[in-house]
C-alpha cells in the first residue's frame, strides 16, 4: 500500500496566505493534501515531477452565474481550464432556484440568467441534482432576491408589501436551511429597482439568525455609486449581516477615477463592520442590453439576441449602421439582447484589483453566444498580465486573492490554502507562460499555461484538455459556514 496517491514533487509551492513561495512537495491522499513539504522517495504513490512550475490552491472564482451551466456542461471546461476549482453562484440577485411553477414570465436578468428546464422550486431539489450529476467543480449559491420577488408578487416595479416580505421571508428562510450562502440583490435591474432599502433590510434581518452573507450588485455604479455603497453598508448594519459588494466598478467617463473615494470608504466602512467585495480584471463589463445605456459607452459589442440571433459578437454600431437607425434603435429591436460594455477606467480597474481586499471573480456567463472574455481569461489574466506583465501585485499576493481570501470571506472551510488536511484542489501553472488568450472577438478559447487541475483530488484538467472526470462537489452553507 502507497502512503500517499500522489506526490508533486519540485514545485514552487504557493500557498495561498500570500507568504513567499518555497521549492518543495506535497503529497496527497484521497481528497485531502497530506503533506507538504520535503517528501522522501519512499512514500510511494504516482509522481508528479513539477520541476520548478507553480503549485498553488485552486482558485475560487467569488462571482459567477454558472448555476446552470453545472448541470447542463458539467465539465466546466471555461473554468477549469483557468484553474478554478470552486465556484460561487447565484449572484445579482438571480438565481436557479426558488423558481416556482405557475408563475409569469420573468423580467431581466433573471428571466436570461436562470431559464431553462427543469424548474427548481426550493434549493433542496437543486442540490440534490448536483448531488446525483456532479460538476467537475465545487460550487456553493446564494439565493436571489429577485426569484424571492417574482415568487410572490404580482408585479415588481413597486415595494413588496408587509405580506409579501413575510413570505419572501419565509422562503428564504428555507432556502438557507436548504444550504444557500445567503441573499444576493441586483437593486440595479428592473426586477428589484423598485425595492426600497428597508426591504432588503427586512430579508437581510432573517441571515441574521442563520449566519448568512449579504452580496449585492449595488443600485448604481454610476453617478451614485457612493450612496449605493452607503446603502449596502446600511443594510449590514442594521440587519446585521456579512456584506459583500459585487464586482466593484466605477462606470461612465464622469464617474472615472472615483475609486480614490470609494475604496477608502469600504476601508473605513470594514472598519466598523463585516465588509468584501469582488472585482474582474476587465474595463468592459457585461450584462443584459438596456438601449438607456448605449450613449454612456465607448462600445457596445452583442453577446446575444433573441430577435436577431446573428447579430452575437458584432459591434451594436456597426448594426445600426446596416439598420439605418440610431444605436439606441438598434439596442430596442435587438430585445431581448445581452451586450458587453467599454465604460470604465483602466486606472480603477488596477487600482480596485490591487486593493488588498479585493477578491477575484468572472462574472462570466459561459452559456452566451459571445461572451465576454472573462468567462475564459479571467484567472490568467490576473496573473500573466498584471502580475508579470504589470507587476501590479506579486504572484504570491494574486493566489492570495484568489484563494485564501475568498475562502475565508465565503466561509469555505479546508478550501484555499496548501496545508495538511485541505482539500487537494490544486491547480499547477507555469508562471512564467500564463496567459489569457480569449479576447472580445474570440472570447472561448482557453488560456496558456495552466498544466494540470485537480478538484477533490482528482484531475479534472491536464496538458490543454478535460480529464472527463466530475469530483466536484455542492457546498451546502453548513460546510461553507460563515465568512468575511
Amino acid at each position: 500500500m502507497s502512503e500517499y496517491d500522489f506526490v508533486v514533487r519540485g514545485a514552487r509551492l504557493i500557498d495561498g496566505t500570500g507568504a513567499p513561495a518555497v521549492l518543495g512537495d506535497l503529497a496527497v491522499r484521497g481528497d485531502r493534501i497530506a503533506a507538504v513539504g520535503e517528501i522522501g522517495s519512499g512514500a510511494g504513490g504516482r509522481v508528479i515531477d513539477a520541476d520548478g512550475l507553480a503549485l498553488a490552491p485552486g482558485f475560487i472564482d467569488a462571482h459567477c452565474h454558472d448555476d446552470r451551466a453545472l448541470l447542463d456542461t458539467p465539465l466546466l471546461e471555461p473554468k477549469i481550464s483557468q484553474g478554478v476549482t470552486t465556484v460561487i453562484n447565484g449572484n445579482c440577485g438571480v438565481s436557479i432556484a426558488p423558481l416556482l411553477s405557475g408563475r409569469p414570465a420573468a423580467r431581466a436578468p433573471l428571466g436570461a440568467f436562470a431559464a431553462g428546464s427543469p424548474r427548481y422550486e426550493r434549493f433542496s431539489d437543486y442540490f440534490a441534482a448536483l448531488d446525483a450529476n456532479p460538476a467537475a467543480v465545487n460550487s456553493a449559491c446564494f439565493c436571489g432576491h429577485s426569484n424571492l420577488r417574482h415568487a410572490v408578487m404580482d408585479a415588481v416595479d413597486r415595494p413588496a408589501t408587509a405580506d409579501e416580505i413575510r413570505r419572501m421571508t419565509a422562503i428564504l428562510g428555507q432556502a438557507l436551511r436548504d444550504g444557500a450562502l445567503g441573499l444576493s440583490t441586483g437593486l440595479y435591474y428592473p426586477a428589484a429597482s423598485s425595492a426600497p432599502t428597508d426591504e432588503v433590510i427586512a430579508l437581510a434581518r432573517t441571515m441574521s439568525r442563520h449566519g448568512a452573507l449579504y452580496a449585492t450588485h449595488m443600485r448604481d455604479e454610476e453617478d451614485h455609486v457612493t450612496e449605493s455603497l452607503e446603502e449596502t453598508f446600511r443594510i449590514g448594519r442594521e440587519a446585521g449581516v456579512p456584506v459583500i459588494v459585487s464586482h466593484h466598478k466605477c462606470m461612465s467617463r464622469a464617474n472615472h477615477g472615483r475609486s480614490k473615494i470609494t475604496l477608502p470608504m469600504i476601508e473605513r466602512a470594514a472598519r466598523e463592520q463585516p465588509v468584501a467585495l469582488d472585482a474582474y480584471p476587465y474595463r468592459a463589463s457585461s450584462t443584459v442590453l438596456f438601449p438607456d445605456r448605449v450613449a454612456k459607452c465607448d462600445r457596445v459589442v452583442i453577446t446575444w439576441s433573441e430577435t436577431m440571433p446573428q447579430a452575437a459578437g458584432r459591434d451594436l454600431a456597426d448594426i445600426a449602421a446596416e439598420l439605418g437607425c440610431s444605436d439606441v434603435e438598434a439596442a430596442r429591436r435587438l430585445q431581448p439582447a445581452g451586450a458587453i460594455y467599454f465604460q470604465m477606467s483602466e486606472d480603477d480597474v488596477r487600482r480596485i484589483l490591487a486593493f488588498p481586499d479585493t477578491m477575484i471573480g468572472s462574472d462570466g456567463i459561459v452559456f452566451e453566444p459571445h461572451p465576454h472574455p472573462r468567462a475564459w481569461g479571467t484567472f490568467p489574466r490576473v496573473l500573466g498580465h498584471y502580475v508579470r506583465e504589470v507587476g501590479l501585485f506579486s504572484l504570491e499576493e494574486a493566489v492570495r486573492k484568489m484563494t485564501s481570501l475568498t475562502a475565508r470571506r465565503f466561509g469555505l472551510s479546508g478550501r484555499g490554502a496548501l496545508a495538511p488536511g485541505c482539500y487537494a484542489d490544486l491547480v499547477l501553472f507555469d508562471p512564467a507562460r500564463i496567459i489569457d488568450v480569449a479576447d472580445f472577438a474570440d472570447p472561448c478559447r482557453p488560456s496558456e499555461g495552466i498544466e494540470q487541475v485537480f478538484v477533490n483530488g482528482v484531475p479534472v484538467w491536464s496538458r490543454g484538455a478535460a480529464t472527463g472526470q466530475r469530483s466536484g462537489r455542492c457546498l451546502r452553507r453548513s460546510v461553507a459556514s460563515r465568512g468575511v
